[in-house]
């Protein structure tokens, strides 16, 4: 899911720089970086499960990415999909079944044989309604599950409902090991297995890295896979890193000096530090590289779960106000994105319409016409809702209750901070109160996705090539829907009609007739306002010139297999 970002407060810099998170010294010279192939980078945060299936924030699915494959994977510079652990494939029966041919010899870490078996007891434990996730919502059509067939141990045959235009993409999750987790999803444990509690060497994948130690709030490690499945053009072993070791640290300017004092290799610069690093470069040895427009969104939204207000047959007023499209609409027009862009990203940020980035160029909608930033005609829309200013110049709602709710976001990262106090303020000339504090990562993440326990929220979801990825978000069903999840039926004839679309989408097969279900949904959104969109990023990336091949996109890494570093 995540669209989430690091985050940033300056505490004790020089302290946070000089120590590690297990409270050794790693003020290491870049060069032995090189000498030892181990690449340093950070992580924003600690991972909440080592279960691939369970992740829903981005931390986990960072560290458990180089661990498992899938079988197929999009290639981040052409955007089409490209073969991992499935060889080659066949679309037969008019689209409706396709056949993968797996690769021979491939081993799991604990030296067990990959097979097809593998294949249908992941796709078996995503479709389980026991264990929450985030990929049934994708390979769910027209309500049915795909079908999976093994005829023998290298051969997987998915049959469909209907042909699926969406497949290849969707079946990019991580395949996990049977002989593992297949007891545990057959006695109901599944969901308790490989927690963050689990001996990280305990983990058993397939992917080039295995975790070797991981230490709450400090660091985690990984080591190369020794057995990983593919070699270079030579026959030569992949990846060429020896290993990755992450210091976690959830305060974003902590992470920018270990960047600058050469204990981590690779950082995505915020735009302050932009400027800066391009000052240092040449000192610093390093390069600062402009990808593009973010391919996510950030973006407030108002919960709107009754599960979470309505309480004994009676509701909280701020359901009433979180679903009223007069409130919603001056919200929009309360956020200032222009100077959020000059005070907040220095310029280097664009303002957000839709919910599909201009980085997917071919389903995002260019037509949609921004909410501008106007607090006049948002007072007026107040007004027309039967939100009036009080004596005391507080703002109420028809029946008198006072217009105050409790906003929130991740700490550590300044920019969102930012935005909020604007918001914050902007609100507050508007009669508005709204209580702002924000929360440690994990923490708003069981709020999220738990406890339902919250108002409003500013977030970030990262995005996909293929929209229908999405689904787990977009869907009613969706456990990440994140306004109101896991609905029995949609709550709202536009949420009907948004499932409706995901479905006729997915049934097209020819991609350029595809696009008009996919701007109606992103037309649907901007009208009705479950999430409103506030600016998105230029981002960039910054490396050692000593790191080789290290190719980086918005879309993700180029070839990482063949990262290494140049030895003197």
């Amino acid at each position: 899911m995540d669209r989430r970002r690091t985050f940033g407060i300056l505490l004790a810099i020089a302290a946070l720089a000089a120590i590690v998170a297990t409270g050794c010294r790693v003020n290491r010279p870049a060069n032995d970086h090189a000498r030892q192939q181990i690449l340093y980078d950070t992580l924003g945060g600690d991972p909440r499960t080592f279960n691939p299936v369970l992740v829903t924030d981005a931390t986990s699915g960072s560290l458990l990415a180089d661990t498992f494959e899938g079988l197929v994977t999009a290639n981040p510079k052409t955007t089409l999909p490209e073969a991992r652990l499935a060889e080659s494939w066949e679309i037969g029966d008019g689209g409706k079944s396709i056949t993968f041919h797996l690769r021979h010899g491939v081993k799991w870490s604990d030296g067990e044989p990959f097979t097809s078996h593998d294949v249908a007891f992941t796709m078996r434990a995503i479709y389980d309604k026991r264990v929450p996730n985030s990929m049934r919502p994708i390979l769910t059509i027209d309500g049915k599950q795909i079908e999976v067939e093994t005829p023998d141990p290298f051969t997987v045959v998915m049959r469909l409902p209907r042909p699926f235009a969406p497949l290849l993409y969707s079946i990019s999750f991580e395949i996990l090991p049977a002989h593992i987790l297949e007891r545990a999803l057959n006695d109901g444990s599944f969901t308790r297995t490989w927690g963050i509690d689990t001996p990280p060497e305990k983990i058993v994948g397939l992917g080039s890295f295995l975790p070797t130690r991981y230490v709450p709030a400090q660091a985690a490690t990984l080591k190369r896979n020794l057995d990983f499945w593919m070699k270079d053009d030579h026959g030569g072993q992949l990846p060429r890193l020896h290993g990755k070791d992450y210091l976690i640290v959830q305060d974003r300017q902590a992470s920018y000096m270990k960047f600058l004092s050469g204990q981590t290799d690779v950082y995505q610069p915020y735009p302050n530090e932009v400027l800066d690093l391009r000052g240092k470069a040449k000192s610093l040895d390093i390069t600062i590289t402009e990808m593009g427009v973010d391919t996510g969104e950030l973006f407030f939204c108002f919960n709107r779960n009754p599960k979470h207000y309505v309480k004994n047959g009676k509701a909280d007023p701020k359901l009433e106000w979180f679903t009223d499209l007069n409130f919603l609409r001056a919200i929009a027009h309360s956020i200032d994105k222009q100077g959020i862009i000059n005070l907040c990203y220095h310029g280097l940020a664009v303002p957000a319409v839709s919910d599909i980035s201009p980085a997917n160029k071919l389903f995002h909608d260019p037509n949609l016409k921004d909410y501008d930033y106007d607090l006049k005609l948002a007072a007026q829309m107040l007004e027309a809702g039967g939100y009036h200013l009080g004596p005391d110049g507080k703002r109420i709602d028809s029946h008198g209750n006072l217009i105050v709710f409790n906003l929130t976001t991740n700490t550590g990262a300044p920019e969102r901070n930012q935005m909020c106090t604007i918001l914050k303020q902007d609100l507050a000339t508007l009669g508005i109160t709204a209580n702002y504090r924000p929360l440690e990562f994990t923490t708003l993440v069981e709020k999220l996705d738990s406890s339902f326990d919250w108002d409003c929220v500013m977030i970030g979801f990262t995005g996909t090539i293929e929209p229908n990825n999405g689904a787990n978000f977009l869907r009613s069903s969706g456990n990440l829907h994140l306004w109101y999840p896991d609905q029995p039926k949609p709550a709202t004839s536009w949420e009907a009609e948004i499932d409706k679309l995901l479905e006729e989408g997915t049934a097209e097969m020819d991609v350029q007739k595809r696009v008009p279900y996919y701007w109606r949904i992103q037309e649907i959104l901007h009208d009705q306002l479950p999430i409103i969109e506030t600016v998105r990023q230029i981002r960039y990336d910054a490396r050692r010139n000593s790191l080789e091949n290290y190719d980086l996109t918005v879309w993700g890494l180029y070839r990482p297999e063949y990262i290494q570093f140049r030895e003197n």
